[in-house]
């Protein structure tokens, strides 16, 4: 879908220098001589390079729309992450780097969003929250209230996080998956 420079809004997918780029920011500017434009800050949905780039009123550009489909985690297998389509049974597997760091909290089972482009996957969105067990967190010191009242620990899956102090070993709480940050006790 077409639409014009100055309808560019953060968050839109765009098809750019014949590459997929996702609009960050987007400043609309009125210089005093001239035509106004829009400064928008791509980032290549691709390779992850960024750019600046500069749409008058009057450019056009390519809007893409995603196509986003569920997948069942199943199991890793070496560096790749094995899904399946929740509607076809189909298997994908991804590169453990595809999904980064956020790769240690999928769990056997779990529904994640798969962007697809022109039948290939550009990104993936894990569950907002996911419930883990601590398996180490350093003891209280008393008096230490004064500095940051929360200390590290350890989750079941190797990650580190800052709990607060009544957190203790054994016990499951809730984190973040985009913060990687502890959010509250389960229960």
């Amino acid at each position: 879908m077409k639409i014009n420079g100055n309808e560019i809004r953060p968050g839109n997918v765009l098809e750019h220098q014949n590459s997929l780029w996702a609009a960050v920011k987007v400043q609309h500017v009125k210089p005093g001589k001239g035509g106004a434009f829009a400064q928008v800050e791509l980032k290549n949905l691709l390779d992850g390079r960024k750019l600046n780039e500069r749409f008058r009123s009057a450019d056009t550009v390519e809007r893409v729309r995603l196509e986003q489909k569920d997948f069942q985690y199943l199991y890793k297998q070496g560096e790749q992450l094995v899904f399946m389509d929740n509607d076809t049974y189909e298997q994908m597997e991804l590169a453990e780097d595809f999904v980064g760091e956020r790769a240690a909290f999928l769990q056997d089972g779990m529904t994640v969003t798969v962007e697809i482009w022109e039948e290939k996957p550009i990104g993936i969105t894990l569950p907002q929250h996911v419930t883990l067990e601590i398996t180490e967190a350093d003891a209280v010191v008393k008096g230490q209230t004064q500095s940051s009242s929360y200390k590290p620990a350890v989750l079941e899956n190797g990650v580190k996080v800052m709990v607060p102090p009544f957190i203790e070993a054994g016990e499951k709480i809730i984190v973040d998956t985009e913060e990687i940050a502890y959010v509250r006790r389960a229960d």
